[in-house]
């Protein structure tokens, strides 16, 4: 019996040891892999600069995921910021002579698509030349490859161009057939947050705010493809409605692209405009190592910082999302920094917590008394994302961003019904008259939906106050234009929400201007995370069950499970936009 226990120890001493050394292994193959990305990049003569399909724009160093379930993953994540200046010093690189677009899928919002067309536009004024190449072409890349000089699709290749549209998932149906009670309070005849648990369609105000949403963002982009494309406004409609880009041949005849060929003869195509010869090698350089080469270690001197807050609004440190502590701590950091003497608020979030973002504002509020504080919208900037904008010396929006969504609401699921029907039942006990004013099995006491209800309505016209402050308009005009509905950010500057369309570039040149700065850097916060330290954030078990949940149903499945399941909606008061709007 002594020997066998003595194996059975050695045995599982031996696998302990084993994962541990495995474990070691796997952290120094980290280390080095890390530090061969540091590589210096040279740019060679005749160089391309390339953007494909390894180009992940991202807004924000807290959009950036890796970790052990995407280690593999080859793409490369790049700021927006970094993405246009390259784009900017190309323009005037001696050795980079021309742009070739050639990705099928952008990962990009539609605001930073538009800036890196407006970018790609601008290098074109140098004389170099832009081609694009596509084979299956979603409509957010052909949305950037259109602006090329010349476009070129693969003999049996398609480009997805169809419009927008938006669906909206409702939840009344399933709650109600498996006994679960919702109890919804809200301000504001557009707060749509709500509806998926209160209806089984779409509110007429809903659709009157999507409509014309969805079509002031088509107006803006498809002007853009059809004037790049040189094709008459009507008759792209019609090759829009009629999907004649999934055809080859129909793509060629409407001019959506300009021959079809394969990609080996489009690369002789780029070596022919070089003027290279046959066993000449054509140098192709990406955003990301282009971005590698050039120096970037000057940071001694005076700073405009862009501070970047992206996704959603919550109370806590988490390093990714908005998380109040975390950004009170950036704030007052930025605040106490006397190098830095401006701040640029660079925001892309639909909103969320109310408390979290009073917090932050708040914080805002004080860092503007000290230096110059400029807002920058991204994609969105809807509910409490506008909210934190309200301390803001000037505010920019892009066209295109989803900006506004004054409202308020609260959601507090319960479960009697369902509890009920399977035999759970409970009875209560207290000391005081409201002690059980919610509860998980039988729902918000009268009293506590009067409650609430009133919380809402004073979170509403605290956030009413603090709009009518900045924008200095009434509370009846901003009222008027509140009542959670969502603008485009060109609405949202006819209406006065905010000051100027412009871009992050447009927003860090006034902020410098402001501070009367003639020379200086940009340092962008919060830091990024290296991947050393994303990793070791995924080990544990909420990361780790999530990215296993959202890896097996999709991401977008996964943001409908979250608002099903998600604890915060118990009975915190939240500012939030409902849905997403892409070009796909």
């Amino acid at each position: 019996m002594k020997s066998f226990l003595k194996n059975v120890l050695a045995n599982i001493v031996a696998i302990v040891l084993l994962f541990v050394v495995f474990f070691f292994f796997f952290i120094m193959m980290l280390v080095f892999s890390a530090m061969g990305n540091d590589k210096s990049v040279v740019v060679k003569k005749n160089s391309i600069l390339t953007i494909n399909l390894k180009t992940n724009i991202i807004d924000s160093p807290t959009e950036e995921q890796v970790g052990l379930f995407n280690i593999n993953n080859q793409n490369k994540n790049i700021l927006l910021y970094d993405a246009l200046e390259a784009i900017n010093k190309a323009k005037t690189d001696d050795n980079i002579k021309g742009i070739s677009i050639e990705t099928d899928n952008l990962n990009a919002g539609v605001t930073q698509i538009d800036d890196l067309r407006n970018a790609i536009e601008d290098f074109k004024k140098s004389g170099k030349f832009v081609y694009a190449y596509g084979n299956a072409v979603s409509q957010s890349a052909y949305y950037l490859g259109s602006v090329a000089d010349q476009y070129y699709l693969n003999p049996s290749g398609m480009i997805e161009l169809k419009g927008l549209a938006t669906e909206v998932t409702f939840f009344k149906d399933f709650a109600d057939k498996y006994g679960i009670g919702i109890e919804v309070i809200r301000h504001g005849k557009f707060k749509s947050a709500v509806e998926p648990f209160l209806r089984n369609d779409i509110s007429p105000e809903n659709k009157e705010q999507l409509s014309t949403l969805l079509n002031d963002l088509w107006k803006n982009t498809s002007a853009k493809m059809a004037g790049s494309r040189k094709i008459d406004s009507a008759q792209f409609k019609t090759v829009v409605d009629s999907l004649y880009g999934m055809i080859p041949e129909l793509g060629i005849q409407y001019k959506l692209a300009d021959k079809l060929i394969q990609k080996t003869q489009y690369d002789e195509i780029i070596k022919a405009k070089l003027s290279l010869k046959e066993k000449e090698k054509l140098n192709k350089i990406s955003l990301a190592n282009y971005i590698s080469s050039y120096s970037d270690d000057d940071k001694s001197g005076e700073k405009v910082a862009v501070l970047y807050a992206s996704g959603s609004i919550n109370n806590g440190d988490g390093y990714n999302d908005i998380n109040s502590e975390k950004y009170i701590k950036y704030i007052k950091d930025l605040q106490d920094d006397d190098k830095v003497k401006a701040v640029v608020f660079r925001i892309n979030s639909p909103g969320g917590s109310a408390n979290a973002s009073d917090e932050i504002l708040f914080e805002l509020q004080q860092l503007k008394k000290k230096k110059p504080l400029v807002v920058s919208f991204g994609d969105y900037a809807a509910s409490g994302g506008y909210y934190i904008a309200m301390a803001a010396d000037k505010i920019y929006s892009e066209p295109n961003t989803l900006t506004g969504s004054i409202g308020v609401f609260g959601v507090i699921p319960y479960y009697k019904d369902i509890a009920n029907k399977n035999g759970i039942r409970s009875d209560i006990v207290a000391t005081n008259a409201n002690s059980q004013y919610y509860s998980a099995l039988n729902g918000v006491s009268p009293y506590g939906v009067s409650l609430i209800t009133r919380s809402v309505e004073g979170t509403y016209k605290r956030f009413v106050h603090f709009v009518t402050q900045n924008r200095k308009q009434t509370f009846e005009q901003i009222d008027s234009v509140g009542g959670g509905r969502v603008w485009s950010g060109t609405r949202a500057k006819q209406i006065g929400l905010v000051d100027e369309l412009g871009t992050l570039n447009d927003a860090v040149k006034f902020a410098a201007q402001k501070a009367g700065l003639k020379s200086y850097n940009v340092a962008s916060y919060p830091k990024k995370m290296s991947p050393f330290e994303q990793i070791f954030q995924d080990l544990n078990e909420d990361g780790i069950s999530a990215r296993i949940i959202k890896n097996k149903i999709g991401k977008a499945n996964y943001e409908i499970l979250q608002q099903i399941t998600d604890k915060k909606l118990k009975s915190e008061v939240k500012m939030e936009m409902p849905y997403q709007i892409k070009i796909e």
